[in-house]
């Protein structure tokens, strides 16, 4: 493999090649704002992020099910 195949992970600048790079794009109204290339545990990371900030706290997949709820 040559280095012409490597470029570094935009988070935390290791070489990685294409195969293993993932590519985060952030597109708002069919605009490009954002653009990474992310490793693999980065972009694991990433999701985990993603995840955490998105997901709303009350969404009722996510609420503990041994929380009582009285409604009166």
């Amino acid at each position: 493999m040559s280095d012409d195949d490597t470029d570094p992970c935009d988070d935390c600048g290791e070489s990685l090649s294409d195969a293993l790079a993932r590519t985060v794009r952030l597109t708002v109204d069919r605009s490009q704002i954002d653009s990474q290339r992310l490793c693999p545990s980065c972009f694991a990371d990433w999701i985990d992020r993603y995840e955490s900030k998105m997901i709303p706290e009350d969404d009722p997949e996510h609420l503990d099910e041994n929380t009582d709820i009285i409604v009166d």
